[in-house]
């Protein structure tokens, strides 16, 4: 997905926001569209799906910071959490160049996070991606409300490789753009490294 306008130095980008079903991905793309200046947004479209309170796809074109003499255009998409859509997430996810992991805090959601996880590494790998190579950030949602699981016990069970991870609240915004701004990095790193952005122009 991601591609460069030299002439116009921008770089274009594509952040997939995954994870179980109603763990919180469509309220945080719903947030930090709320949050962005109308200015820096595009418009939000999507379609529902019956059944499923996530809806098929979201697309967000994001201006961002600039990135040396390189401005940011991110294109932030859903892809529906019930497992009946796989064939949605694999299209969704094609072309991404991160993911952000949105899972569901609470102890009864651990087997739908661990799922859907799962369920990730293998549809990046049927694009020749592996998971533990690619920009990836997690997101500990639902952390306002009682009785859910300890940070490490998160980490534990769904991050062992120690990507950055962060607490959020979507509700409120809480930690989601910290998410969002991470990602971007990682992004960014990652693009610069197979050389597709251009390096910063000689003062």
């Amino acid at each position: 997905m991601s591609s460069v306008n030299l002439m116009a130095r921008e770089v274009a980008a594509k952040i997939v926001f995954y994870g179980p079903g109603l763990s919180g991905k469509t309220t945080t793309l719903r947030k930090v569209y709320e949050t962005v200046r109308p200015a820096h947004r595009g418009e939000m479209m999507s379609i529902a799906t019956e059944g499923d309170r996530t809806l098929f796809f979201d697309f967000l074109p994001v201006k961002v910071e600039r990135v040396g003499d390189c401005s940011v255009r991110l294109a932030l998409y859903t892809v529906p959490g019930q497992v009946f859509y796989n064939a949605t997430r694999k299209l969704v996810l094609q072309g991404a160049d991160g993911v952000v992991f949105v899972a569901d805090s609470q102890a009864e959601a651990m087997d739908a996070n661990r799922e859907s996880l799962a369920n990730l590494e293998e549809n990046l790998l049927e694009n020749g991606i592996r998971l533990d190579r690619f920009p990836l950030v997690m997101q500990w949602n639902k952390r306002d409300l009682e009785g859910t699981l300890s940070v490490e016990e998160l980490r534990r069970e769904l991050n062992p490789r120690g990507v950055p991870d962060f607490e959020t609240a979507a509700t409120n915004g809480r930690g989601v753009l910290d998410t969002l701004k991470t990602i971007t990095r990682l992004v960014i790193k990652d693009l610069r490294a197979k050389r597709i952005v251009p390096p910063p122009r000689p003062a």
